[in-house]
């Protein structure tokens, strides 16, 4: 396929089209947990099954993305991108129809599956769509916008759906949006492979997935308190992501290309991300339960207060490129990381909604650059043929972070909360992600300072 050197209206258009499923994955977890005390009093899951129906998708999600994206570079990213669309519509309305616990739980896990082949086909075809490198700075900082725009939107559509509807209507709400992506997409969109993929190596999907998903089921025990399962699946999937990267520099065309991380922007970007999305994570987390376990407010309420750190992150996504125009990405980067430290710190002085939510948006006008820089960092730097790994690398530091973020950052907060309240949890809390952004700040300056 050729490319040219600029994109037209086409492009322009086919990216709105994949902006849609970003956003709407972004917005599909917080509709689910204002949707949790509604299904469990119609389905009566037991603790362990609803346990279940709230991880088992991100689980998935994780533990399937570095497959699909180069799963995607092999077979073609539009291809598997309406694959994953068909089978997201299809598991929504079965998660929606659901009459038992495990009949959910099945269906969030296949959501998962679907979900995992969405993300990094969205990234992949954005670096093919848009060859220009301003072009393609300013694609990925909408890409992150709608990202963000859908972890806002989630509480306030999910908080107008469950007033009206039951709770099956907060899955339903994918189907439109899937729908759409199957017409709008083949008429779009590009197709795009690797002109020379190799065999799919199925030892390493296995130890990836084997890596993975003990990892992520070891930081979820952590955040429980539960420290023998948590350990064992963090040493399991260290164990099996040491075999994983053994195996990869082995072959010929292996599943992640473990060279990539030689460079210091590309490992400096992936580390940012990770490190970025733990601290955000753990914020957002408690400033939600702030606002609605310690102020009382409704969780409809309570995200219109998150909504304007949504606008200051959209805003800030879709600026950044611009910027780093005229300021190195890693310096842009860094200062940004600065500011949400501020934001960090406006949050151990919080005693109301409006303060609560000031500090938020001070965090998220620094963490939009990292999100449209460090993703755009991150897929650059891969050839186009790899560009759906690159991505899948990308998504997964996303997810890992955010596992994190809620894990530890979770826990302390909470313990903390236990015994002397959500303000002095809150503020402890963001004491350490200021501390965290400082540290990363440190890393943007000096690993990604090559990058322009």
């Amino acid at each position: 396929m050729s490319l040219r050197s600029t994109a037209g209206p086409r492009e322009w258009l086919g990216l709105a089209v994949l902006v849609l499923p970003t956003l709407l994955l972004a917005m599909d977890a917080t509709i689910l947990y204002l949707a949790l005390p509604s299904l469990s009093a119609d389905l009566r899951p037991s603790p362990s099954e609803l346990l279940w129906i709230t991880d088992a998708y991100g689980f998935l999600v994780a533990g399937f993305l570095v497959t699909m994206g180069t799963l995607g570079d092999r077979i073609g990213r539009r291809r598997l991108l309406l694959i994953g669309a068909a089978a997201f519509l299809a598991t929504s309305i079965l998660a929606a129809c659901a009459i038992s616990p495990t009949m959910l739980i099945i269906a969030r896990a296949l959501l998962g599956i679907a979900g995992a082949t969405l993300m990094p086909s969205t990234l992949a075809l954005i670096s093919n769509m848009f060859a220009d490198g301003r072009q393609r700075g300013t694609a990925i900082g909408i890409w992150a916008a709608g990202l963000s725009g859908g972890v806002a939107l989630g509480p306030v559509v999910g908080g107008v759906l469950l007033e009206w509807f039951w709770w099956g209507s907060a899955f339903l709400v994918a189907v439109p949006v899937m729908a759409l992506l199957l017409i709008a997409g083949p008429l779009l969109l590009p197709e795009y492979r690797d002109p020379q993929p190799g065999i799919l190596d199925l030892g390493s999907v296995l130890l990836s997935l084997g890596s993975v998903l003990p990892f992520i089921f070891g930081i979820k025990q952590l955040a429980e308190g539960q420290l023998a399962p948590a350990a064992a699946g963090l040493v399991v999937g260290v164990v099996l992501g040491v075999f994983f990267v053994r195996r990869q520099r082995g072959l010929s065309a292996p599943l992640v290309d473990v060279g990539l991380f030689g460079s210091p922007r590309f490992r400096g970007a992936l580390i940012v991300l990770l490190g970025a999305l733990a601290a955000v994570a753990g914020g957002y987390l408690f400033v939600s339960l702030y606002l609605q376990q310690g102020l009382a407010l409704s969780p409809l309420r309570a995200g219109l207060w998150l909504l304007p750190s949504a606008a200051a992150m959209i805003l800030t996504s879709i600026l950044s490129p611009a910027l780093a125009q005229r300021i190195p990405a890693g310096r842009l980067m860094g200062f940004a990381l600065l500011l949400s430290a501020i934001g960090f710190l406006v949050l151990t002085q919080v005693n109301s909604a409006l303060a609560a939510a000031a500090g938020l948006v001070v965090i998220y006008l620094g963490q939009g650059p990292i999100m449209a820089l460090g993703t755009e960092l991150v897929v650059s730097s891969a050839p186009p043929a790899r560009a759906g790994a690159a991505s899948a690398l990308s998504e997964t530091s996303v997810e890992f972070g955010l596992a994190f973020g809620v894990a530890v950052l979770g826990s302390i907060g909470l313990l903390i909360e236990r015994s002397h309240g959500f303000t002095d949890g809150l503020a402890v809390v963001a004491v350490i992600g200021a501390a965290a952004c400082l540290a990363l700040a440190a890393v943007a300056f000096r690993s990604i300072r090559t990058a322009t």
